[in-house]
């Protein structure tokens, strides 16, 4: 199973033998994919991040519509959550790098406020 390394600002993904590859260019299919696979991973012992999948435009974000991430699920006000995506979405997919054996995502961390 793939090898996970987090820090305060990015994770490291690591596809070890086994693991594996996606592909797929219409609708981000590729990235999506792995984004998928990473969510079930990441909601498991030991990590249980309790993340959804979404696109990013539907949350607000001013981003490509086909863009997505890994979010916590329920933000709510004065808990912390999480955000997992591909900060490099305009130059090459995640499905590309985690093929060529390594994904990099860029992580925001916050606190719910009121809407």
């Amino acid at each position: 199973m793939a090898r996970i390394t987090i820090t305060e600002t990015y994770m490291v993904v690591e596809r070890e033998e086994g693991d594996p590859k996606f592909y797929g260019i219409g609708g981000g299919k590729g990235e999506s994919s792995f984004l998928y696979y990473l969510k079930g991973i990441l909601n498991k012992e030991p990590h249980n991040m309790g993340l959804i999948k979404k696109r990013m435009w539907r949350d607000g974000h001013l981003v490509d519509a086909l863009q997505q991430y890994l979010r916590t699920g329920k933000i709510r006000e004065g808990k912390p959550y999480v955000m997992l995506y591909n900060g490099n979405w305009a130059i090459s997919g995640l499905d590309e790098d985690w093929n060529a054996g390594r994904a990099i995502l860029a992580i925001e961390r916050g606190i719910g406020e009121k809407p």
